[in-house]
């Protein structure tokens, strides 16, 4: 189990080391001394380490009030229709921001359609959900609340719920000061994103080495980062979230067993697209070890099977057993500090607040 401590609003003590790779922005800096060839194919295939700083979210200004506001939101299940379902509930920021189901389990007890992605690390992503279909986490907290296999909420249930609450009444105004009404359904989803923005992992063994410090993985991890970028891998799970930002066919080389698949055609339901059939957005590996079951079906639960099934699908090879533990070694440098969040005691119903539906 990895060491937990607190990501947001760090104190960051700048160490200088010999090696620097990359600005505390993420980006690439300039190279001060001699960098072991290994290090430089890392930077060079584009891997990042978490940036020390939360990330701007454009036209979603933060303060400390939206952000309190987003996590009493986060946890509240009165946003759904049943009142049982939070966002935790799914995305359980104790258990590596997921919710260790095949699909998720919603209003009605449906199953959902899809894996539940983790929240964690989810503000480094170009875009939400397995298909991409929302472009931040404002317009994705949208979506699970008014999904009828979710939350099965409106903007107006939800309005109504908070607004019948007296204590969210103030704390809207608190943190949309000088609106005149502000408790509206995008100022819920736009405070709901800037407390996700918060759930990062930082300072994982892969950030250190990327930073510089050429002792934070192990020789058996090393190993594994070699046949990671020589084989390929790091071309679909690399930036900032190791993955997250590209749309990919599954099944490149060997179509992965029918169950494993479900006849989900992922992003060409959304843009109908020549080549986006059966393409899904590349998953975040971060934190990969608290993420089972995997895929957008949650049908493999083995990470070794997972790796397996990607080098056979995607990359056309048959990776050795040794090539496996070895990159199974390195995933587990890919978990970093779990954001430390104590769970907020939520205002209290009042006679005005709407009742429990089921149906």
């Amino acid at each position: 189990m990895k060491k937990i401590l607190v990501p947001v609003a760090l104190t960051v003590l700048a160490v200088v080391v010999a090696i620097s790779c990359t600005k505390k922005d993420g980006s690439k800096g300039a190279v001060t001394g001699g960098m072991e060839p290994l290090l430089q194919s890392a930077i060079d295939a584009g891997m990042l380490p978490i940036p020390y700083e939360l990330k701007v979210m454009e036209g979603n200004p933060s303060s400390p009030e939206k952000i309190e506001l987003g996590k009493l939101l986060y946890f509240d299940p009165r946003l759904s229709k049943s009142q049982l379902i939070s966002c935790n509930t799914c995305h359980n920021v104790g258990f590596g921001g997921d919710d260790y189901q095949e699909t998720s389990l919603g209003h009605g007890w449906a199953k959902g359609p899809r894996n539940s992605p983790t929240v964690l690390n989810s503000v480094y992503n170009t875009s939400q959900f397995w298909d991409g279909r929302a472009s931040d986490l404002k317009e994705q907290a949208k979506g699970p609340i008014q999904a009828s296999v979710e939350m099965a909420a409106t903007p107006e249930y939800v309005v109504e719920v908070l607004k019948s609450i007296p204590e969210y009444v103030e704390e809207f105004k608190l943190a949309f000061p000088g609106v005149a009404d502000p408790v509206t359904f995008d100022n819920v989803a736009a405070t709901i994103a800037l407390f996700e923005a918060t759930l990062t992992t930082p300072n994982a063994p892969i950030d250190k080495y990327l930073r510089g410090d050429l002792a934070a993985l192990n020789a058996d991890q090393k190993a594994g980062l070699a046949v990671f970028i020589d084989q390929g891998c790091v071309s679909c799970h690399t930036g900032v979230n190791l993955g997250g930002d590209g749309y990919f066919e599954f099944g490149v080389f060997e179509a992965p067993d029918a169950d494993v698949v479900a006849g989900d055609k992922g992003r060409f339901a959304l843009t109908q697209a020549e080549g986006d059939e059966f393409a899904f957005k590349a998953p975040t590996l971060r934190n990969i070890e608290y993420t089972a079951p995997y895929f957008h079906t949650g049908k493999v639960w083995s990470l070794a099977d997972a790796t397996q099934l990607m080098s056979s699908s995607q990359l056309g090879i048959d990776l050795s057993e040794e090539n496996v533990k070895q990159i199974l070694a390195l995933m587990d440098a890919f978990t970093g500090e779990q954001p430390q969040i104590v769970y907020p005691i939520l205002p209290p119903s009042t006679d005005n607040t709407p009742k429990p539906v089921w149906k």
